[in-house]
């Protein structure tokens, strides 16, 4: 598996790429701002895009849907409980000034405990709601997508409609925190980390504990 961190746009959002090089294909992690990046970074990589995974339905993680569902024709699969976020993205760009094109409607949902797959790639889903009802963490092999669950030194934050603080820490604690500390932590925003670096280092994680 290889993975394609693309920061962009104005938020500085990471889309990202998973290819199977054996396979030659990819999935579309949360394709933001900068559609034609994203699609230039898949024209390089030489796989066939199979699938648009979103973690959640922000502005920011699915300005690029339409253009990229377009182009590449690859299904996009989303949480249900933020089915309606989803479908105000226009006016979620308009509270910021920011013209969006509406996405197309799911083609089908991300379901907590159910296996997806690019390739020979798999990926558990795993509900994280707190900074949106519907935020989902892809866990793979050695590797966890995060969305805006948890960051690099920081956790998403819940001021916006749907979040919720405790909420956020508890699906943290259940979702992540159980993984192993060598997971490498792909999120949203910002560089990439590990389960064991913000169970010890994260300030919002200080009196949060591995359960089990």
């Amino acid at each position: 598996m290889k993975v394609v961190s693309i920061p962009n746009g104005q938020f500085v959002e990471n889309s990202y790429l998973i290819i199977d090089e054996v396979a030659a294909q990819c999935a579309i992690i949360d394709p933001g701002e900068e559609a034609g990046r994203v699609l230039h970074e898949v024209a390089a990589a030489g796989a066939h895009p199979t699938a648009i995974w979103i973690t959640h339905a922000h502005l920011d993680h699915v300005m690029g849907v339409a253009r990229v569902r377009a182009e590449t024709g690859a299904p996009v699969y989303l949480h249900p409980a933020d089915r309606d976020l989803y479908d105000h993205v226009v006016q979620q760009g308009l509270a910021f000034g920011i013209p969006v094109d509406p996405p197309p409607p799911p083609d089908g949902e991300l379901v907590p405990g159910e296996t997806v797959r690019v390739g020979t790639v798999a990926f558990t889903v795993r509900h994280a709601p707190g900074h949106s009802p519907g935020s989902v963490c892809l866990v793979g092999e050695g590797v966890v997508f995060t969305g805006d669950v948890l960051f690099a030194g920081s956790i998403g934050r819940t001021d916006l409609p749907g979040g919720d603080f405790e909420t956020l820490l508890r699906s943290i604690e259940r979702e992540l925190l159980t993984l192993p500390d060598s997971t490498i932590v792909y999120s949203g925003h910002g560089p990439e980390t590990t389960v064991g670096q913000e169970r010890r280092a994260n300030p919002f994680l200080s009196g949060v504990h591995r359960l089990g």
